[in-house]
Formats: structure tokens, C-alpha cells, sequence
């Protein structure tokens, strides 16, 4: 089919552009001079806007449809990506509530150290013994850390125990509450000195040979004395909850809560005390009296019969 042309040549072809052209001077110089162009001109733009919506329709849901799927696409990414962020910042969380505790432990252990001339290594705990008789530990510290038997170790409360045995890496530590355990200790309000023994329950230790009138009462703080050179004194034990007077007998029954957490401390401090300086005395090893002492004592006793000696007149 042939489009029939608007302007199709044939008679007076110019009057139909110069009334074309007329027209739309005449339609300018009316909309530039009358207000009511503008309300025709709404009027002709509803009438219109159908038909522009129709013709526009096709490449608006080309447009939306692309938007559409785009966004999807991007809220997908980015919600897997907001999932992994999430999981890896919980996971963060948790090993900063971890850490946040230990750091805490640890300060409080720092704390507790008291502060003299003493050397510490820290130590975490490994292991606990299965056995329910037994009150033991092991410890990440071995020999190549120094550590040695008979070392006392602490958490951030108090005294832990002593190490039994030692290996290269790691070292077994009885707890204070272990039944076999026992260490010396004094009353921290008036010196009386006691022994403690454990147990077996980690949150009970007794008191042994407390004469019925000692000085002893609940409450009391029981340290270490530092007898017998193992543990050094000062370091806090346990507290007393209950004093029994028994009328029948010389000896009150005596017990005491640990202050250290045995139960939950995961991190300790194994302590290097000074050696014991060993006393001096005249006997040599052999029981024979040494060379400085006897000439002290030819000196003394020379200077005694000097003194004795009758004076000349």
C-alpha cells in the first residue's frame, strides 16, 4: 500500500505551505499573547496523554524490567555479602568475649603477684585428671621454662598448688585441694601458724591441730607463712568459714574455702622464689669444725687469757 505524501505535487503546491506556515505564526503569536492557550493546551496535553503512554509503554517496562532484574541481582550479592560480614563479626565477637576474659584473667593474675623480687612464667592449663579422688593438672610449661617439682603456682586469687612432676613441655600441678596436699600457713590478723590440708573437694580444706583456745575465728585470712622454704609467705590461701568448739576434745575443727578458683581458672602463674639461703654454722660437712671458725676461736681465746693475765705494777 502507498503512503499518500502530504505534500503531493500537483496544483498550487504553494498555497498549501504558506497556509501551513501561516497557521502555525498565527498559533505561536496566540499562545505568546493569550492565557487561554495554556487551558487549551492542558486540555489537548489530556487528550494526548493516553496516546503517549501507550507509545512509551514498550520502552518503560524494557527500562523497569532491566532496573528491575539489576537490583534484584545487586540485592542478592549484596545480601550474601551482608550474611558472610555478619557471620565473620560473630565470629569476631565471640573470640573478643574470649579474649576480653582472658585478658581480664590475666590482669587480675598480674595483680595478684605480689610485688618483690619473685619470677614468674605464665602457664594455661592443658588438662585435668579424670580420676574424682584426685585433685591434679597439667600445665603448658615444662623444664625447657625452668619450671621444676615442688614449684608453687597461683591464679589471680590465690594459691593454686605446687608442681609434682616436670617434663620437657609440660608439668603436672596437685591442687591445693587434692587430700594429700598440705602446706604451712598463718592466720593473717595475728600470725598464728597452722597447717592446711585439702579434702578432696575443690571448695573445702581443713585446718589441722587448732588448739581449742586458739585466736581463730570465721572470716580470718589465711596466707602463706613461708616455713619450710617452698612457698614464699604472703601469698593468700584460703578463708575460714567455720570454727566447731568440741567441749570433749583439745582441738577445734576447723574449715576454710580456697580463694583460688580451682574449679575455673585456665590460666596461672608459676613462681621462681629465691633460693633458701642455707645457715651457717662452724661444722664443716664432715661434722669437723672448719679452719675460720677455729681461728676465731684461737683468737678469742687468746684474747680472754690477755685479759686474764696478771698486770705488771
Amino acid at each position: 500500500m502507498l503512503i499518500k505524501p502530504l505534500f503531493s505535487p500537483g496544483h498550487l503546491p504553494g498555497y498549501r505551505l504558506f497556509f501551513c506556515v501561516l497557521a502555525a505564526g498565527v498559533l505561536m503569536f496566540a499562545d505568546q499573547n493569550f492565557t487561554r492557550m495554556e487551558t487549551l493546551r492542558a486540555q489537548l496535553s489530556t487528550v494526548v496523554a493516553p496516546v503517549q503512554w501507550v507509545v512509551s509503554l514498550p520502552s518503560d517496562l524494557l527500562s523497569w524490567g532491566t532496573i528491575a532484574f539489576t537490583e534484584q541481582q545487586a540485592l542478592v550479592d549484596e545480601n550474601r555479602r551482608l550474611r558472610e560480614k555478619m557471620l565473620t563479626l560473630s565470629h569476631r565477637a565471640q573470640r573478643m568475649d574470649s579474649l576480653q576474659a582472658e585478658n581480664a584473667e590475666l590482669r587480675d593474675i598480674l595483680k595478684a603477684a605480689q610485688k618483690r623480687d619473685i619470677g614468674y612464667i605464665t602457664a594455661e592449663l592443658i588438662s585435668l585428671d579424670n580420676d574424682p579422688f584426685s585433685h591434679r593438672m597439667v600445665i603448658d610449661r615444662g623444664r625447657r621454662n625452668g619450671a621444676y617439682v615442688g614449684q608453687p603456682v597461683i591464679d589471680a586469687s590465690g594459691l593454686v598448688g605446687q608442681v609434682t612432676s616436670v617434663s620437657a613441655y609440660s608439668s603436672r600441678v596437685i591442687l591445693l585441694a587434692d587430700a594429700s596436699h598440705a602446706l604451712p600457713v598463718q592466720v593473717n590478723r595475728n600470725g598464728l601458724r597452722f597447717i592446711v590440708q585439702g579434702t578432696g573437694r575443690y571448695g573445702t580444706v581443713k585446718v589441722l591441730h587448732v588448739p581449742d583456745t586458739a585466736d581463730i575465728r570465721e572470716g580470718d585470712l589465711l596466707t602463706t607463712s613461708g616455713l619450710a622454704g617452698r612457698f614464699p609467705g604472703g601469698y593468700p590461701v584460703a578463708r575460714v568459714t567455720e570454727v566447731y568448739h568440741d567441749p570433749g576434745r583439745p582441738f577445734a575443727q576447723v574449715t576454710a574455702r580456697p580463694l583460688a578458683k580451682l574449679e575455673r581458672s585456665r590460666h596461672f602463674l608459676v613462681l621462681f622464689p629465691p633460693p633458701k639461703r642455707e645457715a651457717q654454722t662452724p661444722w664443716g660437712d664432715s661434722l669437723s669444725i672448719s679452719d675460720v671458725a677455729f681461728g676465731s676461736a684461737q683468737r678469742v681465746a687468746a684474747a680472754l687469757r690477755a685479759a686474764d693475765a696478771p698486770r705488771s705494777p
